[in-house]
């Protein structure tokens, strides 16, 4: 039977769109789904406020009746004003390993980007930066996590058949929590509260992190700016993340570093408790016991490993050392709590700065993912 290609025009067509990127990878022990709720409220043009400055588009292939196929297509217009581009972005991709399925999807999604003018088709990517962005590429055989795409190997060779090629790559690494503190950053840390007069700002419940929720996500936009692809959040945008995100904060894990002649933030760490078994035991569903298991996860009761979701320096502090006064700060932590490993956000491979962090522990490269790009 041959492909069709419809366009998501409804929200049962967003369901099933959602609901196909899950259902793929049934029986697959190292992919980790999203949250049905936080995808739909992603791809929903009245609630995600990127839809300010962004179009999109969503795609599914049928055969024989049965969807086969999915892709979104974004042209986020901040991002080409920002970085004088003409690109649409492919993005919440998956498909099965068929020729004639891929050439479809790919071929909709750049048809739609084509006829508005656009000259490149890269991704994956999101929204925002905050969005799931680069295909797996190594690392087949390690767990998912929240903040980032697990796929099947075969994708990429889909790729590189249909012409794409690599943009970027971006690195993840493992790293074992070290027992007790290095001393080295027992010292580095003292120097950098005396030489540069930071401190770290101790909070006691979450209604102590709202008052600095705003100026979090002003630091990343400040400490990202001119990274690949981002693109600075909206006021719009920092409060939808504020309260996606803050709720969810182990405080354990939030070190915010701040310089103390006017209480400036200047530095971000955030982690939390790995909740991808949870999630691979909620299949995507909050209710009837998603919950259960996602609660029991943050909370640190069921994982030894500790992602690392965001470090963001202002530019003005990189390099000076502040990333010891965080693990002065997470390292204890994840030992009092029983955590092993942690698992580092995926990292720009070019961005030595942020590597070198993990220098002097023991760590392993085991994820690269990839953006790919081609010309339409």
């Amino acid at each position: 039977m041959s492909v069709i290609i419809n366009k998501v025009r409804t929200k049962d067509d967003l369901k099933k769109f959602i609901r196909f990127g899950i259902d793929l990878y049934e029986g697959n022990e190292y992919f980790v789904p999203p949250l049905i709720y936080d995808e739909r409220a992603t791809l929903d043009r009245s609630k995600n406020p990127a839809f300010d400055h962004c179009d999109a588009n969503y795609f599914l292939a049928y055969r024989d009746d049965e969807i086969v196929g999915r892709i979104g297509v974004i042209i986020n217009h901040k991002a080409n004003e920002r970085w004088n581009e003409r690109n649409a972005r492919f993005g919440f991709v998956d498909f099965i390993d068929d020729n004639e399925v891929v050439d479809a999807l790919f071929g909709a999604a750049e048809s739609w980007a084509r006829s508005r003018g656009m000259e490149k088709m890269h991704g994956p990517l999101g929204f925002t930066d905050l969005d799931h962005e680069g295909m797996l590429v190594e690392g087949f055989d390690q767990m998912g996590t929240l903040s980032a795409i697990y796929n099947y190997p075969y994708y990429v060779d889909h790729m590189e058949r249909m012409g794409y090629v690599k943009d970027q790559d971006w690195l993840e690494f493992l790293i074992t929590i070290p027992k007790e503190m290095p001393e080295r950053f027992l010292r580095a840390s003292e120097i950098v509260k005396k030489r540069s007069g930071l401190d770290v700002k101790h909070l006691q419940s979450k209604k102590e992190v709202y008052p600095y929720a705003r100026d979090i996500f002003k630091l990343i936009n400040h400490a990202y700016k001119d990274l690949y692809g981002y693109v600075e959040l909206t006021d719009r945008q920092i409060d939808y993340y504020v309260d996606m995100y803050i709720p969810m904060l182990r405080l354990e894990f939030l070190t915010l570093v701040i310089r103390q002649e006017d209480n400036k933030l200047v530095g971000v760490g955030i982690g939390l408790p790995s909740i991808a078994k949870a999630l691979q035991k909620a299949r995507g569903r909050f209710v009837p016991t998603g919950w259960y298991h996602l609660y029991k996860a943050l909370k640190g009761k069921s994982t030894n490993v500790l992602d690392l979701l965001m470090v963001a320096v202002d530019p003005e502090y990189q390099g000076k050392g502040l990333n010891a006064l965080m693990f002065n700060e997470f390292i204890p932590a994840a030992n009092r709590l029983g955590f092993e490993y942690a698992e580092s956000n995926p990292e720009l491979e070019a961005n030595s700065k942020v590597h070198s962090m993990w220098n002097g522990l023991e760590t392993k490269q085991h994820k690269r993912r990839r953006a790919f790009i081609k010309n339409l």
